[in-house]
């Protein structure tokens, strides 16, 4: 029987649509996590600083609470519910008001250890 070993970090209230966020969410997943936060620094969303921290922060809780070896940890799953929604208004004209919505969202990071098996030299 093989034990799965998987992290998982959430990020409660991210500024920014469900959308908007799956798009960058769908670019790292099944990757290294050293691969996907590099890939994170040059990606021009503004999320992608968001995703990135939650990634660092799953990497952070594999190291110190399960003893994880950071080199062998893959993005396993990756993905985004909503949360909060800010309503505003803004003024139009006639003496009207318009709203405004300002979406949240919930990013949840899974991260899971792929241990390296060793080869034995076959005779």
């Amino acid at each position: 029987m093989e034990k799965t070993n998987i992290v998982k970090a959430v990020n409660k209230n991210v500024r920014s649509g469900a959308r908007k966020a799956n798009l960058v969410l769908n670019f790292i997943k099944g990757k290294k996590a050293d691969v996907a936060i590099r890939d994170l620094d040059f990606t021009r969303k503004k999320v992608a600083q968001d995703i990135k921290k939650t990634i660092k922060s799953a990497i952070a809780n594999a190291e110190n609470n399960y003893q994880y070896d950071v080199d062998n940890l893959f993005v396993k799953e990756a993905y985004v519910g909503k949360s909060i929604v800010m309503k505003r208004f803004r003024p139009r004209a006639k003496g009207r008001a318009s709203g405004i919505k300002k979406p949240y969202s919930r990013v949840t990071i899974i991260l899971e250890e792929k241990e390296q098996k060793q080869q034995k030299d076959k005779k």
